[in-house]
């Protein structure tokens, strides 16, 4: 555990989303006598890529009440407040702000004001003085030892007692294509989300899109509400796309009883749930929330193998099951689909080809003996989040793997870690460096939705300031209650 005595100590935290301000602003209201360094490439740090990139139809996941954090004032209490446009929430909410389906940017405009808010208390103090300051920067590289810290891409060191990364998740891995010039090609937009990556394209002229999950669901939002008037497609190897919230019924927990189970029986459980729940008139989706609660526990009790099945062939429908969309923008997916504006195919791409500065795309669809060709003027890449480590050239992961001091776990999901604290190459716990957010999914497979974030965050802001042993609760006993949705 960190040695927590000293009066004042330097935290550095990487990165600027949500995981990285909340630990930030948490751990400036327990500990105001150390320096707390927020470091983002941003201008504005506090709102990050889930909670920045986005237009007003791009909607929370979750009803308002599930994105509480615990700061102040609310977030309930600071959306009543003047100049927030909820008319079309609150009418499809019946008029319940705590059930409401919000615009993404307001969570993101509410941490922003929360971390100005927090920085402003420290203005007149001294620069390198306690309190909350954020830095300007990328950091690239660890300091050489015995020093602590990190160096940025301009050439500043930062250093510090304690480094949390909190990255959050990174852009999409490119899709290994037959043919490597896809990558170079001026069609191929590799990340939906950089700056300016869905401009300049024809409107007339069609797209395809390669995943059919969540990222798809906002590219073709963004691309319909742009003027797009081409026909959109999207493909993925099962052609599944998310399924919507639907309010309503309540279901008990009812998978902890059932550990240790494997993937499969599991599966049938609740499955068998489910059916009941319809047969009962409860939505199904009671049944998803009430697994919720025990996922880490479940995650942790299965092997390697039987985690590897999970990810091979269960995770596609459950992520489209468990990870689901907001009514509104389902209703405005259905539209697209009714209408023919987006066709969402099974398969997948067996070969590309050139085609006077297009791309044609070859493809083998599910379930059946034809190929289908389609030639389009952009492919954009809606695989979703990457979290490949031991394969990504980032030059600060580069550095801390040149250096031992992380694991990337053998599926690809994130780094090793012992709740929160990374582990070395060697599998030892750092008593310095720490992680949150997806990037420990290895230990507990869903960290990804601000219930989750938040009840780690809690946790590990206990232990570094409050000078406390690690609870002998394992993360994943304490999420409980964790409620609908992503």
């Amino acid at each position: 555990m960190a040695d927590t005595s000293s009066p004042s100590r330097i935290v550095a935290i990487v990165g600027g989303g949500f995981s990285g301000t909340l630990l930030a602003l948490k751990l400036t209201a327990a500990r105001p006598a150390w320096r707390i360094l927020l470091i983002d490439p941003a201008v504005r740090p506090g709102r990050g890529l889930a909670y920045g990139a986005c237009e007003p139809y791009h909607l929370l996941n979750v009803p308002a009440h599930r994105m509480e954090t615990g700061l102040t004032p609310p977030f309930q209490d600071w959306l009543s407040g003047a100049g927030r446009h909820l008319d079309e929430a609150l009418v499809e909410a019946e008029g319940v702000l705590a059930d409401a389906f919000l615009p993404r940017s307001l969570l993101g405009d509410y941490l922003q004001e929360r971390l100005e808010d927090a920085k402003a208390l420290k203005e007149g103090a001294e620069d390198d003085g306690p309190g909350l300051a954020t830095v300007r920067g990328e950091a690239v590289a660890l300091l050489d030892p015995p020093r602590r810290g990190v160096r940025l891409l301009d050439g500043r060191e930062i250093a510090c007692d304690l480094l949390v990364l909190a990255t959050g998740n990174l852009p999409p891995r490119a899709p290994l294509a037959p043919d490597a010039w896809l990558h170079d090609h001026a069609a191929f937009v590799p990340d939906p989300w950089a700056p300016q990556a869905l401009k300049g394209g024809d409107p007339e002229a069609p797209v395809l899109m390669l995943g059919t999950g969540l990222t798809m669901v906002d590219v073709a939002l963004k691309l319909a509400a742009e003027g797009q008037k081409g026909p959109m497609f999207a493909v993925s190897r099962r052609g599944l796309v998310p399924t919507p919230h639907r309010s309503g019924g309540a279901w008990s927990p009812f998978v902890a009883p059932l550990l240790p189970a494997s993937p499969l029986m599991l599966t049938r459980a609740v499955r068998a749930a489910a059916a009941q729940a319809e047969r009962q008139g409860t939505p199904w989706q009671r049944v998803m929330d009430a697994v919720r609660p025990a996922i880490a526990r479940v995650w942790e009790t299965w092997t390697p193998k039987q985690r590897r099945q999970f990810l091979r062939h269960l995770r596609p429908r459950w992520d489209v099951h468990r990870h689901r969309m907001a009514p509104r923008v389902a209703g405005r997916l259905d539209a697209l689909l009714e209408s023919a504006a987006l066709t969402v195919l099974g398969g997948r791409v067996v070969e590309w080809t050139r085609r006077k500065g297009q791309v044609a795309a070859r493809l083998h669809l599910r379930g059946l003996k034809t190929e289908q060709t389609l030639t389009v003027a952009r492919v954009i890449n809606c695989t979703g989040p990457r979290s490949d480590l031991d394969r990504l050239a980032d030059p600060l992961f580069a550095d801390l793997a040149r250096r031992r001091l992380i694991r990337p776990d053998p599926l690809g999901l994130g780094l090793e870690s012992d709740d929160c604290a990374v582990q070395d190459i060697d599998g030892r716990a750092s008593d310095w460096l720490y992680a949150v957010g997806p990037l420990t999914r290895p230990a507990l497979w869903e960290v990804t939705a601000v219930p989750e974030i938040t009840a780690q965050i809690d946790r590990l802001t206990h232990e570094l300031a409050q000078d406390a042993e690690r609870p002998t609760l394992a993360l994943a006993e304490t999420f409980i209650d964790m409620g609908a949705g992503i």
